[in-house]
């Protein structure tokens, strides 16, 4: 049976997929996505809809792999590694901490500020332009300390953010505490982010297929893609419903990239991308909430509330694809609110859940042209970023592909940094 045919095939129906199909289809390209499961179902659904570009320092900076040390093997710490034999994670973590140095951070910072503030000022124009409803709010966002400590040392990224363009400044405990009636007594102090804004996910994912299919992006979910091979001037996708075809493929298959690496014949990618999970709780919004997205710093809690909705998220486990929900970790995001909270929870709870983000091991996403491997592209290991990052990777990804000088760098994204490494 002949495959059907399009111009460009995106694996994955997730945030990154369906940006990268919008712009190709405004670009007057024929693109098809082929989705296994639920379109938006992974990552893009339960994490907490934050936009920041205050969020371009990258995980490993000086000073964290001793702190993660102490972390990692305890199970409701803000970082889990449970002990299982696993080389090439450890191998993987041994790369993630050898980038604890300035020189590394400092690129990895300037990359990711680079994509996150292009995202941002592009999602503002996709919001009016494309009609999208997803709550989305120019709310900033505050990262709060509870210590003296931490709070000195948040501030020393304020003038590598400051040489970013991303605009943030430090605010006392006195006067954070009577702009934030939400928290507790005991703020060590604020910094706030007025450049940050936040959207319900789920509902843009979901705003955004609809937007693709609009644009005649055809979808096709529950879909798993079985095989993809070069076929001639085509690559080809077996699936369980057929085969598809399309002289470009981009593979937006965000943690499970990891699993497809050698599928495609690209062992590389395993070492480069881990799967790491993360947990979020939702509920119903409380009477007390807070009135911008909120990181509470040593808790490594994320706190976001919507007119529909409050949640609790954030947490990072290196366990595989484990998909049991820990309730333990779980309960550690409410544990971790209430010391900063009044009300830390809402009045009744609409989902517990657990997804897995692409944890890229420089931090910064795969975006471009596979080498050597024609009409192949990669757009992945976003980390936790995936949806601030979302409008910037698929106009990039669209301009590489037809060949249009592009907003930003590509340079710093490309997937030959990691081939033969």
């Amino acid at each position: 049976m002949a495959a059907t045919q399009s111009d460009v095939l995106v694996v994955g129906g997730g945030v990154i997929g369906l940006s990268v199909a919008i712009a190709l289809a405004e670009a007057g390209r024929h693109v098809r996505i082929v989705e296994a499961g639920r379109v938006g179902g992974g990552s893009s659904h339960g994490n907490c809809g934050t936009l920041t570009p205050s969020h371009a320092p990258p995980l490993s900076a000086p000073g964290v792999p001793l702190k993660a040390l102490r972390w990692m093997l305890t199970p409701d710490a803000p970082l889990y590694v449970p002990p299982r034999l696993d080389p090439l994670l450890w191998r993987w973590l041994l790369r993630l901490a050898a980038r604890a140095n300035a020189r590394d951070w400092r690129a990895s910072a300037l990359a990711k500020g680079a994509l996150l503030n292009d995202s941002r000022a592009r999602l503002n124009d996709w919001m009016s332009r494309y009609g999208i409803d997803a709550e989305f709010v120019e709310s900033g966002l505050d990262y709060v300390y509870r210590t003296d400590a931490a709070f000195a040392d948040g501030q020393r990224d304020l003038p590598l953010l400051r040489e970013l363009g991303i605009d943030a400044h430090a605010i006392d405990s006195a006067t954070y505490q009577a702009q934030e009636p939400a928290l507790k007594p005991g703020v060590a102090g604020a910094i706030h982010f007025p450049g940050d804004a936040m959207l319900r996910p789920d509902r843009y994912v979901a705003e955004l297929a609809r937007v693709a299919a609009v644009r005649g992006v055809t979808i096709e979910p529950d879909t798993p893609m079985r095989g993809a091979r070069r076929d001639g001037a085509n690559w080809r996708v077996e699936t369980p419903g057929g085969a598809f075809d399309a002289p470009r493929l981009v593979l937006a298959t965000g943690a499970w990239s990891h699993r497809e690496a050698d599928a495609l014949g690209l062992p590389w990618l395993r070492h480069a991308v881990q799967p790491g999970k993360g947990y979020s709780i939702t509920y119903d919004a409380p009477e007390r909430a807070p009135r911008r997205p909120l990181v509470l710093r040593e808790r490594s809690v994320c706190v976001t509330a919507w007119g529909s909705g409050f949640r609790l998220g954030s947490t990072m486990e290196f366990s595989g694809f484990d998909d049991s929900l820990n309730a333990r970790r779980l309960a550690a995001l409410e544990r971790g609110a209430s010391e900063y909270l009044h009300v830390p929870t809402g009045p009744a709870v609409r989902e517990r859940w657990y997804g897995w983000r692409p944890m890229c091991v420089d931090d910064v996403p795969i975006l471009g042209p596979v080498p050597g491997r024609d009409g192949l592209w990669l757009a992945t290991g976003h980390g936790m970023m995936g949806m601030g990052m979302s409008a910037g990777t698929g106009q990039l990804l669209a301009d590489l592909i037809t060949g249009r000088p592009p907003a930003i760098d590509p340079a710093p994204y490309r997937p030959g940094r990691f081939v033969g490494a």
